[in-house]
């Protein structure tokens, strides 16, 4: 039976007694709340200077649909389907509060003011020309699960936090006749694209219903027309003194229903100085009925105060946060580790309701299956998973095996919907992002880590269909040169082709990642016994060797006839390379690297490798201090971006384990922050928690540059950051009760490894497989100042 979640349905005692949370498994009581409380060091305002739209969402919990946050500048739209918008730490007035963060989903927002009603939220940080408001910081609180902030121009504190399906907001007015609770429904959110239509109906007194369907353009470009429709019921504990409805700027006095682009209405409190009006928003993607009946069964129909949930939402997020615990004398480090995790398992939240019902990929509702009376899984929304072997499938792996399993499900369920599976989804719909498709390689991982409590043969051959089949693939499968990839075991290159790019414009980097992804599949299907396929996909996961060009020892794109391409610039972006260039790129054989280095020969690979690192180190291992997501595209090494991020682990490969150490110990230390403008580098794509993963695993000293897609996977060894880390295992999946991670004499200059125990015994080798972490125990770490490259009894 799957370990029981924390993802509660209906809450069975209230606070201050046992508290109990039901989830989609069953019941589980939850720990008492540590001595020292962990979300203390999570910091949601790190890095939100252009941020992306699921960055900011202080008050949801763990994996969450209902994500409430402030916005800035949401309303602005998003031209491209992906840039920076919605939170931005440098703007000075907030226009709302949705209730959605999701990749390309997002919407549902209230906002409260007082005075004549204002209904548009005017221009990002203008004064007087709509209901935003002007803010501080200092009047700001950003922690897991809850956020406060006056908002000046009003004299209104607003709050926020939120159970697994219903976003809670509490509004503290001024004395007055006129304070207002805005619905801001049909206006364009975030990444949620343009609105097509919306509908808001003041049911009865204090209750709010609706709905807004929207375009997102990633949707829309990886799946022709493919829309979004998000739900709510909202009850209020207050009755207003008079309610209406509103068109963008046009208001419609006591009118109960409106429709269309730009809905939205507006519910008018006579209130004293200091009195609260409390909203609890039910979210679902399926109807009003079920967002209805998600905010009832949640909020045990309506008897969570506010301060209930708020209290809830701490106990789970301690008790998620505290599956790893560190110990060390150094907060900035505490801040990053924990706000990288809180990160880790914040994004790609729930999209199913408490009954199971979840939107399928053709726009209809569909109904997971049940086990025991409740769903046998839950369903979710996630960005795509490119990359994301280096960070979030290890730390899901490691600590959170029962999301992993869930993430796997979900995505064999939309195979099963529709054939194909999407490298992202935003409710069942196709949302690539980067038209290519890594989700063999978690569907292998998990499965190599023991975590098989989903329908594994429906995996499989969903994992197989994605790195063999290149007929009619539709274009939100990704990989749509996956046809030449399997003619001639590399895509050959083209300088011009068809839209859409993804198609044709990144030869070299498509074939490095299907080699990838081959390889790690062919492991599953050797453990399967399907031997045939085995060796297919393992001839293919050569693919890399036909696209290395010897005399240059670079990763060179090559055309159709066999030769290299000419006027080749390494550093040249988007020319076979995507979101990186050929110096980047050249180290991305992870599932091979021994071969990497036989090729280009050990001392050759060291040099440039230690080169590389050298000369990155003044940009800080990135595109230095300019604020944008793509700003170390072109640079010798990119910490804010996925297609480099195992690459300071490859001197273990190579023999050289102490520059692994110094590197990845330097990137924790310089490319990291913990201020709103110096986060994940400066303005870097974050990718819904990939970087802040990475630094969680790569900070406890341990990491697999193949991803754990290995048929016996294993952690590399490196210097651990933390005096002592403790991980709770879980005993649904594992063996072993905690893996324990201790060092000895650790400092900033004691950051070599001189001698790892694992129980007591010396290790001689640099690796340590999956399966004994699992089985519980202590490595045991001692640290010095000198660099040390052997290691033996």
């Amino acid at each position: 039976m799957k370990k029981m979640k924390i993802q509660p349905k209906k809450v069975l005692a209230l606070l201050g007694m046992a508290c109990l949370l039901a989830s989609c498994q069953g019941q589980k009581q939850l720990t008492e709340t540590p001595a020292e409380s962990l979300t203390q060091y999570v910091n949601p305002l790190i890095g939100t200077a252009h941020c992306r739209w699921f960055h900011f969402a202080p008050g949801a919990l763990p994996f969450g649909l209902a994500k409430p946050a402030s916005a800035t500048n949401a309303s602005v739209g998003n031209k491209g389907g992906w840039e920076a918008t919605g939170y931005d730490y440098r703007d000075t007035s907030i226009e709302g509060f949705p209730c959605l963060h999701e990749f390309q989903v997002g919407g549902i927002v209230l906002m409260p003011t007082t005075g004549n009603l204002v209904t548009v939220p005017g221009p990002v940080n203008s004064k007087g020309e709509g209901y935003r408001s002007s803010f501080d910081h200092a009047d700001e609180i950003a922690r897991p699960g809850y956020y406060s902030v006056l908002l000046k121009d009003y004299n209104i504190k607003a709050e926020l936090t939120a159970t697994q399906r219903v976003a809670c907001m509490r509004f503290t007015f001024p004395e007055g006749k006129q304070s207002n609770v805005l619905f801001d429904i049909g206006n364009r959110q975030g990444e949620s694209g343009p609105v097509l239509d919306a509908e808001v109906n003041v049911v009865e007194n204090g209750l709010v219903e609706g709905w807004v369907e929207t375009l997102p353009l990633y949707c829309d470009k990886y799946q022709k027309g493919a829309s979004i429709k998000m739900y709510f019921s909202a009850e209020m504990d207050k009755k207003p003194v008079a309610s209406g409805t509103f068109l963008k700027e046009k208001i419609f006095k006591n009118q109960k229903s409106i429709k269309g682009v730009g809905a939205g209405a507006y519910l008018t409190y006579e209130t004293g100085q200091g009195e609260e009006v409390t909203a609890k928003v039910g979210l679902s993607y399926t109807s009003v009925e079920n967002a209805r009946m998600n905010r009832e069964v949640e909020t045990e129909r309506g008897k969570l105060s506010f301060d209930d949930v708020k209290e809830l939402s701490n106990r789970t997020w301690e008790d998620y946060l505290g599956r790893i615990r560190v110990e060390t004398s150094s907060k900035e480090d505490k801040v990053k580790f924990y706000t990288g995790l809180y990160h880790a398992i914040l994004g790609r939240g729930l999209a199913s309701d408490v009954n199971g019902a979840y939107p399928k990929n053709d726009g209809t509702i569909g109904q997971l299956p049940m086990k025991d009376g409740k769903p046998a899984f839950s369903f979710y929304n996630t960005d795509g998973i490119w990359g994301g072997q280096w960070g979030l499938v290890q730390v899901w792996a490691l600590a959170y095996p029962d999301y992993l399993s869930d993430y796997v499900s979900t995505h064999v369920q939309v195979y099963k919907d529709a054939g194909w599976m999407g490298d992202g989804i935003a409710n069942s719909r196709y949302v690539s992002g980067v038209g290519t498709n890594q989700l063999g390689n978690v569907i292998a991982a998990a499965y190599l880590c023991g975590i098989r409590d989903f329908d594994v043969e429906a995996a499989y051959q969903a994992a197989r269909k994605n790195e063999l089949d290149g007929t009619n693939r539709p274009m939100g499968a990704g990989k749509l040169d996956t046809d030449k990839f399997l003619k001639y075991g590399y895509v050959p290159h083209l300088d011009k082709g068809p839209w859409p790019d993804e198609s044709w414009m990144f030869s070299a980097s498509h074939t490095l990642e299907y080699s990838f992804g081959a390889y790690a599949v062919a492991q599953m299907a050797k453990d399967m016994g399907k031997q045939k396929d085995y060796e297919r996909l393992m001839e293919l996961s050569k693919g890399w060797e036909k696209i290395y060009d010897s005399e240059l020892n670079l990763i060179r794109p090559r055309w159709e006839n066999g030769e290299f391409i000419g006027d080749f610039d390494p550093m040249q972006v988007w020319r076979g390379f995507q979101e990186g260039n050929a110096y980047q790129y050249t180290f991305y054989v992870p599932h091979n690297p021994k071969g990497l280095i036989a090729k280009m020969g050990a001392e050759e690979f060291t040099a440039r490798l230690d080169s590389i690192f050298t000369w990155s180190q003044d940009k800080l291992f990135s595109g230095g201090t300019t604020v944008d997501a793509f700003s170390g595209l072109q640079t010798y090494y990119n910490q804010g971006n996925e297609p480099c991020l195992h690459i300071s682990w490859l001197f273990n490969e190579a023999g050289r384990p102490s520059l692994t150490q110094k590197w990845v110990r330097a990137i924790l230390d310089e490319f990291y922050g913990t201020d709103g403008i110096h986060g994940y580098g400066y303005g870097q794509d974050e990718d819904q928690g990939q970087l802040g993963a990475w630094y969680v695993i790569s900070s406890l000293g341990i990491f697999d540059v193949a991803g754990l897609g290995n048929i016996n996977p294993q952690f590399a060894l490196g210097s651990p950051k933390f005096d002592k880390v403790t991980i709770q295992l879980d005993s649904t999946y594992y063996k072993g009760k905690e893996f324990v991670i201790e060092t000895v004499n650790n400092s900033q200059t004691n950051k070599y490894a001189q001698k790892y125990m694992w129980n007591g015994e010396p290790l001689s080798s640099l690796y340590i497989p999956f399966r004994k972490v699992t089985e519980g125990g202590t490595l045991r770490v001692e640290m010095g100042s000198e660099p040390k490259d052997q290691y033996g009894n």
